[in-house]
């Protein structure tokens, strides 16, 4: 049975596996893996920058996603962004996802002081993006646009 969790610090090690392999399956990229760690370390010491959940299958962990803060001021309102999701591939199609995406909006949907749920999702995967949908979400407002140093 998978149970959603807020992920601990005895999970950074698989959080790191995790963003090494999804950096690499989307993007093709080879992260620093010291500069990694230290990133999802620097969540753990500073949870005003967010929080990782964590999907757990007979005590292992075999998803993750990381929530980040957004501020609002037209809703005055914190807005949940969604990032960093990486689902083990044997365990791909099994309704994991949504799953950790019900768990956080129902954290939402309790919480007066936030918004709504965001995320980006590359063009080019059309699997994600047909999942988003089903959930009830919308892709048809905004483009993200970005400047990284």
């Amino acid at each position: 049975m998978i149970t959603i969790r807020k992920a601990m610090e005895t999970d950074i090690p698989m959080l790191v596996s995790f963003q090494e392999r999804m950096a690499f399956e989307t993007e093709g990229i080879s992260l620093d893996k010291t500069v990694l760690t230290a990133g999802v370390e620097a969540l753990f010491a500073e949870p005003s920058r967010g929080n990782y959940f964590v999907a757990v299958d007979d005590d292992r962990v075999v998803a993750s996603l990381l929530i980040t803060y957004e501020w609002s001021d037209w809703r005055n309102k914190t807005i949940y962004w969604i990032q960093s999701v990486f689902v083990n591939p044997v365990h791909r199609r099994k309704g994991i996802y949504s799953l950790m995406y019900r768990y956080v909006q129902d954290i939402v949907k309790k919480d007066e002081s936030v918004g709504g749920i965001r995320l980006y999702v590359d063009r080019s995967n059309i699997n994600a993006q047909q999942t988003y949908s089903v959930l009830g979400m919308n892709g048809e407002h905004y483009q993200v646009f970005e400047w990284m140093k």
